[in-house]
């Protein structure tokens, strides 16, 4: 098995009153939209949750395929679950997504594991040099030393982590345009104003022939 897919789900739960990862786009929880996203692309989907429960949750409203690891310390934020992630995936590389991102790019996600190979990480970039840590693909033993090192060194975040690795590829931004104008690969549900933009986004645009 050469690719796996860590699906993380730290993230903004407190702003709304149900698991996010059960929240319905188009009727479709969150989770299906980011586990979809990647099928076909790799041979394993793994889903790091903050506990048993929240696994067990999950794993009614998923293939039977999906399997799922509980963050070593959700204290740590996303850099524990990444770790736990590295820890449980089979793949050589390693794709890292949040589960709150519901329009991730097939076309994207399939350059950036075209990329990795001989490399540590592919990692895209914005021009401000802002990186996006959980949209990239990591060489998995490779990643799971840099983060057990950042973390015993107490350094809980993936900048911390990257930092340690030798070999990372960084994509530029201007590239992900040319597959995803909009970006739209990059946005991430945090909000419920995000929810709502998010229903705005997938609906289906109108050609000027149909308007």
């Amino acid at each position: 098995m050469d690719r796996s897919a860590i699906i993380l789900t730290e993230g903004s739960q407190a702003k709304f009153s149900e698991d996010m990862g059960l929240l319905k786009l188009h009727n479709k929880p969150l989770l299906n939209h980011v586990v979809d996203a990647v099928k076909g692309i790799v041979g394993e989907v793994l889903v790091v949750t903050r506990s048993k429960e929240q696994s067990d949750l999950y794993a009614k409203m998923v293939s039977p395929n999906v399997q799922f690891a509980i963050s070593v310390d959700e204290s740590k934020g996303p850099l524990a679950g990444a770790l736990t992630g590295f820890e449980a995936a089979q793949g050589k590389y390693s794709l890292l997504l949040p589960f709150d991102a519901p329009f991730v790019s097939r076309d994207v996600v399939s350059l950036l594991f075209e990329l990795c190979i001989g490399k540590s990480a592919v990692i895209p970039r914005w021009p401000s040099r802002q990186i996006e840590p959980l949209h990239a693909v990591y060489h998995t033993e490779q990643a799971l030393e840099a983060a057990k090192e950042a973390l015993a060194s107490d350094e809980p975040d993936m900048e911390a982590m990257i930092n340690k690795m030798r070999g990372v590829r960084y994509l530029s931004t201007l590239v992900v345009e040319q597959l995803d104008p909009d970006f739209h690969t990059f946005f991430k549900v945090n909000t419920p104003l995000d929810l709502r933009k998010a229903v705005a986004m997938a609906k289906p645009r109108k050609t000027k022939r149909q308007q």
